[in-house]
């Protein structure tokens, strides 16, 4: 059955399948989804929800598309935050809800902690079925343009403190992160949850998924998540570098809104990067490592440690010695991450800076731009179905749009074909 004749005969469903797939990091429709939607919402909630903008907004805005009393309108998004399918952000006196997406979202936001509400068993079965094994979502979500959803931290531990070449800026320390979070909620990690009820989760912490900011808080009000304090944060951080795992957060220098700390063989982005390395589905760090043959005893702690098998071993060509093995670096999938540096008992591997560094987008706003532009959906973000944006909110989309090169500033005016756009763009690069 074609995505459309399904999306019509799932109804409500269908519709909401619809709304989710406008966001730059879309779900594509299947029945997979759609029983993946119905254990997470009833379908009165799955009608409206359809109907919600993809910016935030308040409930007499709800109310106002719904076209019911705005005391109805609260309920029903109260509701839907309390089960963590909507989140809610205090702003001084006013509420205002947001739809997230998908992925980074309610999905995970659903195996997060413990619920009795919920078949999480069926629910993990149904992920796992849409991520690892029909692929369309994934492979939307991870390998599609250019920017994508998350980046890797690099073990700060693993830089050299002795290389003054090698400074490593607050945006690249996922401590800074930590350090300037107004807010910090720490859940059970989704990916990892999610192979427990399957049967198949490693040894790794379960404890340690971290949100910050708004997320965190609105996470946090409704037990989806337990505050924490930076110290304790910090804490996690080094516990996770010892595990072995690897930081993989929003892919932001500003305000970043998660970050995880993912094994290489439950984590969704880990997975992605190794079944699709060459498309990038992960921004690495600005680092590679270096390895140092003279010391490498071709032990392999390395590469059983690296999260995408970017480290192999490979015959050391020692005619003295043929049956000795040595590591070898594939630096097309690595991360930089660092987790080979701190598993190496030899000192064999050190970091170095690549080449060409890497572009982080400024904000969230700035990544959703980008990733919209990419995708074709920049239209998405200035007109959504029948909601359509204020004047604020609109000027913050162009504002994040004025700001790009020229290159991307002209396949934005292609999708939206405005010439109010163009003037900008325009005034915003003048001819000289």
């Amino acid at each position: 059955m074609g995505h459309r004749t399904l999306k019509r005969a799932m109804g409500s469903y269908g519709q909401l399948a619809e709304r989710l797939n406008r966001f730059p990091q879309g779900a594509p429709p299947s029945e997979l989804l759609f029983r993946i939607l119905k254990l997470l919402v009833n379908e009165r909630e799955a009608g409206l929800m359809a109907r919600l903008p993809i910016r935030p907004f308040t409930a007499a805005r709800a109310a106002s598309l719904w076209q019911i009393p705005e005391a109805e309108a609260r309920r029903v998004l109260d509701g839907l935050a309390e089960r963590a399918v909507l989140l809610d952000i205090l702003d001084g006196e006013e509420t205002r809800y947001v739809l997230p997406p998908p992925m980074a979202g309610f999905f995970e936001f659903s195996l997060m902690r413990v619920r009795g509400d919920l078949d999480q068993n069926a629910l993990s079965e149904l992920f796992h079925q849409y991520l690892n094994v029909e692929e369309d979502f994934v492979r939307d979500l991870f390998a599609t343009g250019e920017t994508q959803l998350g980046r890797a931290f690099v073990d700060e531990a693993a830089i050299p403190k002795e290389d003054g070449t090698l400074t490593v800026l607050d945006y690249e320390r996922a401590s800074e992160v930590v350090k300037g979070a107004k807010a910090i909620g720490v859940g059970v990690c989704y990916c990892r949850h999610k192979m427990e009820h399957l049967g198949k989760a490693c040894g790794a912490p379960m404890d340690i998924c971290m949100t910050f900011g708004d997320c965190a808080a609105s996470l946090t009000r409704h037990g989806v998540a337990r505050a924490v304090d930076a110290s304790e944060c910090l804490d996690l951080l080094q516990q996770a570098r010892e595990q072995g795992l690897v930081q993989f957060g929003e892919n932001v220098r500003e305000d970043v809104g998660f970050i995880c700390n993912c094994c290489g063989c439950c984590c969704e982005a880990m997975v992605a990067a190794r079944r699709f390395g060459f498309m990038r589905p992960v921004h690495t760090t600005n680092y590679l490592p270096e390895l140092d043959a003279g010391l490498c005893n071709g032990c392999g702690k390395c590469a059983t440690a690296c999260p995408v098998e970017a480290l192999s071993l490979v015959s050391a060509h020692d005619p003295k010695r043929p049956q000795q093995k040595a590591a070898k670096l594939d630096a097309d999938p690595c991360l930089g991450c660092g987790v080979c540096v701190r598993a190496c008992s030899r000192g064999a591997i050190r970091l170095r800076r690549r080449r060409q560094r890497v572009l982080t987008p400024a904000n969230t706003a700035h990544r959703i731009v980008l990733m919209a532009i990419e995708r074709g959906k920049l239209a998405e973000l200035l007109v959504d179905g029948q909601a359509s944006y204020g004047h604020r909110a609109v000027a913050g989309i162009l504002g994040a749009v004025l700001k790009l090169p020229p290159l991307k500033q002209a396949l934005a005016s292609q999708q939206v074909r405005s010439r109010y756009l163009d003037r900008l763009m325009a005034q915003s690069h003048p001819i000289r």
